[in-house]
């Protein structure tokens, strides 16, 4: 497992070796290997470096930020090559983007300096700081919970073994003992998530709600349900549009999205009820305890599983892709579990995964949308292994 390299690592060597034009911001939920992708590109580029890790506990300031910088800046006019700053959780500390547009300007103007990389665990306020401040000046790398080929390379797990237990890196050395599994689950991934990561560096007047929400909408992954009915299952929810945003700062987070109806008129998706689902297995598995036997065997919570790490993977993708991800129903309850869509191409996707259901939600789609291409994961032509390990193109 120490020697697994992802592909962000190659992507990320390759850019370290070009000529300084842009920072490379590395970005994702926490324990997806960030830190340890970014060290090992490190290694593998041969390029001396300083690594400046922020942390919330320590108070970083922006005084700090400046004098890390100062350093790198000192090392790299005394090497004979390239000098790269790391600046790990970069979101910690606070007005960050501001200190940085001026620091990197400020080598850009002197034509010095060492390259940048920074990471973050909160894509929110991450993004948010490039936007306001960095256009231009970055590039986005994507580092995600890990797909079903990296942890079967890398920890030679099964589908089944995906299914329940996701791609977490840090929680998978602990999936022989499932209290302890259980335990790391929530107390170093779940909670931190949850409260640091969205709570801690987003305006959120219901702090308790977003717990609930989270809980909520990961227990029912795979599952349509009504803003009206998640206001019925929440204390002091508040109103739609509040349930709404802050399925966008889950999603945002990399956590949990609400999907929304596809429809070619932008205003009738966004009114319509979300199918929740979550951005890895395991937030889900979780919420159902030492119940893996369970969930593996009966074929209705193994479809909604099954459904569940289709939905993931294909989120997952199109945060990194661009094209968006969407479900469908017409009003004879003929349903498609995903539709995807990329400019002028469109995919409907049903899942089969055991549960008893009804299979002509597809040719009702189509009759709808001529020209759509149609995919049965789970099928013999589509396999549910070959579309997790990414075998099946998307699009035609």
């Amino acid at each position: 497992m120490e020697r697994y390299e992802r592909e962000l690592v190659g992507r990320l060597v390759s850019r370290l070796r070009e000529p300084r034009r842009f920072m490379q911001v590395v970005v994702g939920p926490r324990q997806t290997g960030k830190t340890t992708a970014v060290r090992q590109a490190l290694a593998k580029s041969g390029l001396r470096y300083r690594f400046a890790r922020a942390s919330q506990e320590l108070g970083m300031s922006r005084e700090w930020l400046r004098r890390e910088w100062g350093e790198a800046r000192l090392l790299a006019a005394r090497a004979d090559g390239p000098v790269v700053l790391v600046v790990d959780e970069i979101q910690m500390i606070p007005q960050w983007s501001a200190i940085v547009k001026s620091l990197w300007d400020e080598d850009t103007d002197n034509d010095a300096g060492p390259l940048v990389v920074l990471t973050g665990s909160s894509a929110l306020l991450l993004q948010k700081g490039l936007r306001e401040s960095l256009a231009g000046r970055f590039e986005l790398l994507r580092c995600q919970q890990w797909d079903y080929a990296e942890v079967r390379d890398a920890f030679g797990m099964g589908v089944d073994d995906y299914l329940f237990f996701g791609g977490y890196p840090g929680a998978l050395p602990l999936r022989g003992d499932m209290e302890r599994w259980l335990s790391y689950m929530g107390d170093a991934i779940i909670g931190p998530s949850i409260l640091n990561d969205v709570i801690g560096l987003e305006r959120i007047a219901k702090p308790a709600l977003m717990r609930s929400l989270f809980s909520l909408g990961s227990a029912y992954s795979a599952q349509e349900m009504s803003y009206r009915k998640i206001m019925g299952q929440l204390d002091d929810a508040g109103n739609t549009t509040t349930i709404a945003h802050y399925l966008d700062v889950l999603s945002d987070a990399g956590l949990l999205a609400g999907i929304q109806k596809y429809s070619d008129q932008a205003v009738r998706r966004r009114a319509s009820s979300p199918r929740l689902a979550v951005y890895d297995t395991s937030l889900m598995t979780v919420s159902y305890g030492p119940s893996r036997d369970l969930l593996l065997s009966d074929p209705e919570r193994r479809g909604h599983l099954v459904e569940s790490a289709v939905g993931a993977y294909l989120l997952r993708r199109s945060a990194r892709e661009g094209f968006e991800v969407n479900w469908w129903r017409d009003r004879n309850n003929r349903e498609v579990d995903f539709v995807i869509s990329e400019g002028a191409s469109r995919t409907a996707i049903e899942v089969k995964s055991g549960r008893i259901r009804r299979l002509d939600g597809l040719d009702a789609f189509c009759a709808s949308y001529p020209g759509t291409r149609t995919m049965v994961v789970g099928s013999y032509e589509t396999p549910l292994e070959d579309f997790l390990l990414g075998r099946v193109p998307l699009f035609a």
